[in-house]
Parts: structure tokens; sequence; C-alpha cells
């Protein structure tokens, strides 16, 4: 069995790429739960007899994500607004992960993020704490995290998701690619990051024009420059 991380930088289109994941009902599905433990200070997984558990740590909840892998397949979602120094600090937790990512454009991400939160700051826009975990595990396990581009995945889902399926291990189920939408409760904590993906049946490029872009604002402008090469970087590797 195993445990299937897909790290994110926020916007990245992860939510309905995890609503894809659950639709398949053959792996056991984890939203967010390093971002839910720092946000919140605990964290409810799955429990291996089927009920649920409460983890309060970083440590403590890898070591349950790694046995929930061992009885059935896991994959879990996370997105890197966060740096999670605990992974640097203890690779060893995550060396038996097979380790993911989705990456999208940073001109549309960061205006999508700010149309969420106008308070963001340039570390939250996430590119620079992928990449550092992308070579982390990389580093960590001795193999390439694969790695999609939201872009490719919205414009054509079916090769990008049968090509990552194959890469980690999954059969290819083309009838997850469609869903029914709605409100999921491990939505709830963080709601207003998700409008998008509740309301979606499946994965379509976006029609949503934002007020506030790079183009027209400086201070968006600068985080797109800083973080432009850590995408550029992981984008090479794209699937």
């Amino acid at each position: 069995m195993s445990v299937i991380a897909m790290w994110a930088h926020p916007r990245a289109v992860s939510t309905a790429f995890l609503r894809m994941m659950i639709e398949r009902g053959d792996v056991t599905v984890v939203h967010e739960p390093l971002v839910l433990l720092t946000d919140h200070g605990r964290m409810e997984l799955p429990g291996t007899d089927g009920g649920t558990t409460t983890v309060l740590t970083t440590g403590d909840l890898l070591d349950r994500l790694t046995e929930l892998g061992a009885r059935r397949p896991v994959f879990f979602k996370d997105t890197l607004e966060y740096h999670h120094q605990y992974l640097f600090d203890h690779p060893e937790a995550i060396a038996g992960f097979r380790h993911t990512f989705i990456v999208r454009e940073p001109a549309r991400t960061i205006a999508s993020h700010h149309a969420v939160k106008p308070e963001l700051a340039c570390h939250e826009v996430g590119y620079e704490h992928q990449h550092a975990l992308f070579e982390l595990a990389w580093k960590t396990t001795g193999t390439r995290p694969v790695v999609i581009s939201a872009e490719r995945l919205l414009k054509d889902p079916a090769p990008v998701v049968e090509a990552y399926c194959a890469a980690v291990g999954l059969p290819h189920l083309p009838e997850a690619l469609s869903w029914q939408p709605g409100e999921r409760v491990e939505w709830q904590q963080n709601r207003r990051w998700h409008v998008d993906a509740i309301a979606s049946a499946g994965f379509r490029l976006p029609e949503k024009e934002y007020a506030v872009t790079v183009e027209n604002d400086g201070r968006l402008r600068g985080y797109y420059e800083h973080h432009l090469p850590y995408y550029e970087r992981l984008i090479e590797h794209a699937l």
C-alpha cells in the first residue's frame, strides 16, 4: 500500500483534484491535514478502525497517515502557504510517501489568491515553499516527484490524470473525472477557499476575471517576480 502526497501552492486547482480522488472510491482521501493542523491546532483523521482520530502534532499526523497507508492507499493534498519546518527537520517521516506536485501559472494564481485574501503576504503565494519541498522530497526518496500542470489538467484532463495514475501506481478510472457539485464536510473549516470546488462538477477552464492583477497592482507584481523562477523550475518537470 502507499501514501500519495500532493503538494500545491494555494489556488492551484488542487481541491478539484482531491474531489476527483474522492469520486474514485478506492483510496482514503485526506484534505489539507498540515494546513488544518496549523490553522486550528488539531486535525481529525480517519481511524484505522473505521472511526476518527484526533492528531495534535505534525509528527503524530505523519505517523497516522503512514499507518492508514499500510491498510489502503491514501491520498492527501496540502497547500504550501506555510513552510512546515518539521518536514525539513524530520525528512525520514515522509521518506516512504510518493510525492507529487501541482503547479499553475502564477499571474492568475496570485490574482485568485488576492481575491480570497486581499492581505496575503508574499511567502503565502507558496511557490518558494513548494520548490524547497520538491527538492527535499527528491533528495529524501531518491525519486523525482511527479509534477502536473494545472493548465494542462483543466484543458484536457483525461490524459493528465491517466499519466498521473500510472506514475503513482493507481488504476485509471475515467468515470471519476466528473462528479456531483456540493459541499463536503472536510471543506467546512476553511470553506472560503473551496467555493469554486463546491460548485464544480469536473475540471474546466476558468471564466472568472479579477479586478486586481499582477498587471495593475505593484505589490502583486512584486510577488509574481519573486515566485516566477520557482514556478519555472517546477513546471519543467511536468507530465
